[in-house]
This record gives structure tokens, sequence and C-alpha cells, in this order.
């Protein structure tokens, strides 16, 4: 080639374009200088040990791919398997087997999901679902239940093993049950719980803390009150209740008149359930008692003998008509020895003791009027005038009851 370049350039321009032959010249050139070309169409670098690649053989590689993945001083099998590690002591723990991760051997299916039948028993046959939860239950086989027939819900997280009419007792479950945590019966409810008669509601009271969302129920009656009735609770009561004097008093200060509250207090001295004393104690513990003043007032006229409302009413209305007042509640016992009590007495100036006995509702039911009349002949046996009327009589018509009073002898106050 010559030195000027614009004449090489023409050189070049005239020669002939490669040929096939050509090609294989160069390939078969690198391929002795670079050995066999790699996957992909690329040379290996020449290394040290076989700087003159004219040393290799046709087909071998400088630094064959078998060479860098397998180090002869680390192969695969002492990667993969360690013997101070093998695989068995990496995958399974002896003291934790799969068996015991997948099923707890302490606590097995059988004993997650435990009988409630001791539960079902104390509460009558209703259940809670949290306390189902307790047990293992879980809310398929809670549907399940109730999809074959064999339990009803009662209320959303309330549910009875039975397809019947639910008892009174089994009610005033369903009503603390509903309510949750800390519920009991109150009112009228745990008066009636705790033997109180002639005063019953087909209306389940149940007190819970001021501010629970519960759910209303048709029937049932759920008082909230920030007051402490927790510690006013009936020891070992099931369902919970509260104690009889701090519910009749909670039952006195709801009802619609005063006088229904004080006769509400008064049946229960009057039945023996509890006394005057208790009553007024209970009254100091409850804040801002609603007619606190009047109803601590009757039951101090009612720890003076008149047990019941409409005595207490004789008692006002003989001191309108200006009568002696009469001796309440009097103790006597009849030709047996047995204990008996006279609602009123009076014992007039020839000594002659006229006793007049008030008839409620109470006294109405069949034993009890039969009981009465036993003691009246008792009363008349022993010398003593008996006379009787209602208690009705007492509000509507006192003037007859005051004229017969005054009509068989009864002195009037100013003469004593």
């Amino acid at each position: 080639m010559s030195a000027d370049p614009m004449a090489n350039r023409r050189e070049l321009d005239t020669q002939a374009p490669p040929s096939t032959g050509d090609y294989l010249n160069a390939a078969a050139i690198l391929k002795s200088a670079f050995g066999p070309p790699l996957v992909g169409g690329s040379y290996s670098k020449p290394t040290g040990r076989h700087h003159n690649q004219s040393d290799l053989r046709e087909g071998e590689l400088a630094d064959p791919p078998e060479a860098r993945r397998r180090d002869p001083a680390n192969p695969p099998e002492a990667r993969r398997h360690d013997p101070a590690n093998p695989p068995e002591a990496r995958r399974r723990d002896p003291a934790d087997p799969p068996e015991a991760r997948r099923r707890d051997l302490a606590n097995p299916p059988g004993a997650r999901r435990r009988d409630p039948a001791d539960l079902l028993v104390r509460q009558r046959g209703l259940v809670r679902r949290g306390q189902l939860d307790d047990a293992g239950w879980t809310c398929h086989q809670i549907d399940h239940e109730i999809d074959v027939g064999r339990w009803r819900q009662l209320a959303p997280e309330v549910f009875v093993v039975q397809t019947g009419p639910l008892t009174d007792e089994q009610r005033q479950w369903l009503g603390v049950l509903h309510a949750g945590t800390e519920a009991a019966l109150s009112h009228g409810t745990a008066c009636s719980r705790s033997g109180l008669k002639g005063w019953q509601s087909d209306v389940v009271d149940v007190i819970t803390r001021k501010g629970q969302a519960i759910d209303p129920i048709p029937g049932f009656f759920f008082h909230q009150t920030r007051r402490p009735y927790v510690q006013w609770l009936q020891p070992g009561s099931s369902p919970p209740r509260l104690r009889l004097e701090i519910a009749a008093l909670l039952r006195a200060e709801r009802e619609g008149s005063l006088r229904a509250g004080i006769g509400l207090l008064a049946a229960v001295v009057q039945q023996r359930l509890s006394t005057t004393e208790r009553l007024l104690l209970s009254s100091f513990e409850i804040s801002k008692l609603r007619h606190g003043k009047q109803l601590r007032l009757a039951l101090g006229d009612i720890a003076g003998g008149a047990q019941s409302f409409a005595e207490i009413d004789l008692g006002r209305i003989c001191r309108e008509y200006d009568l002696q007042p009469p001796r309440r509640q009097v103790l006597r016992r009849d030709r047996h020895g047995r204990r008996r009590y006279l609602d009123c007495e009076w014992e007039l100036p020839d000594g002659t003791v006229v006793v007049l006995e008030i008839d409620g509702g109470f006294h109405l039911e069949t034993e009890n009027w039969w009981r009465d009349m036993r003691r009246e002949r008792g009363v008349v046996i022993s010398g003593r005038l008996v006379l009787r009327c209602s208690n009705i009589e007492i509000r509507l018509a006192p003037a007859e009851i005051m004229q017969d009073l005054m009509d068989i002898g009864v002195p009037r106050r100013t003469q004593i």
C-alpha cells in the first residue's frame, strides 16, 4: 500500500468483497490463537496455566464450566450435607416433631371442644357464645347444632339446647346472659326470686352498667346504672341477683306512686322476708334514692307494727277520726302454743279486746284464707271480738269502718 491515503482508499474500493473461504480462514486463525468458542460465541480469556493456547487440545477449554462450578476443596456434597448438621437435624427437631406442631398432643381436638354439660345444667340449658368459644366450639359447630334443630338462638349471643318454650327461670337466665358480664336480676324479678308474693310481673328486670349497648328484647327491661350494684349481689345466687332489700327499694322508687312503693316494702316485712332495720340500713347504701325520705319515714311506721300499707292507712284514719290508734301486729299464742300475729287490736274500757283483721290480695290465696279462718276461730275462742275488712274498704270507704269501730266501743283519743 502506498503512503497516499487517498490512493489506498481507491485500492480498497477496487478489491473484491470477502468470500466464504476468507471467513473460514479467519475462524481458523482465531481458533489456533484462542481455542474453540464458548457457548454464546465468545472466547475464553487465556489463563496463566495455558498461556500458550496452542498447548490445548482441540475442544478443551481453558476454564471449563465444571471447574468454575465445582471446587474440589468444597464439593457440592459437602456444601449440601454438613456432617455436623445433617438435613434431618435441620428439618426435624426431635424436641418439636412435625406431629406435635400440627396437632397439640397435650390438647387434642377432643379436649379442645369440651362438652358444656355442666355449664348447661347450671344455666338451665342456656349458653352464651363466648362461653362456647372458651370451651373450644367453632362458629361452624354452633351453626350445625342450630341447622339440625337441636339448638335455638334466642338472642344474638345466647342459645338454648331445646326447642320447647322457656320456663320463668330460663327467661331470667336469658336476660342475664344477653346483658353480658356483671349483669344481674334486679327490681321486681329479684324480689320474686327471693320469695315475695303478690308483686310478680311478666317483665324480667336486669341491671347492668351504664353505657352498655344491649339490644332490646320483648318482655325484658334492662336497667343501666352508675351505682355500685355489683357489691349488692346476693352471694351464691344463680342466676345472679341483687339482695332482697336493695331490689325492693329499687322497685319501690320506680313505682308509679309512692303509696305503691310503700306497700311493696310493707309486703316484704309482712311476709317475713326481711326486717325494717335491714331495709332502712340498705336505703342509705343507695345514692340518690327517689322518695328516699318518705320511704324511710314509712319504714319507721312499719317498724312500729304496721306491716301492710292498709294498716298504715288505718292508723292515719284513726287519728283523723280522733279514735284511739290500734296496737299493731300483736303477738299472742293460740291454744296449741303457736305464735300468732293480729293486725290491729283495741282494748275497751270494760276489758273487752276488739281485733280488726285486714284482708288483702295476699290473704285471698286459698292456703292463706284457710289459715286466717283457723286463726279467727282461735281468736274468738280466746274471748276477743273479731271484725274483718278489706284493704279496699280502708282506701275507699274509711268512714264506714270508723263508724263500726265507734259502735263497738273503741274510745276516742280525747277520752284516754
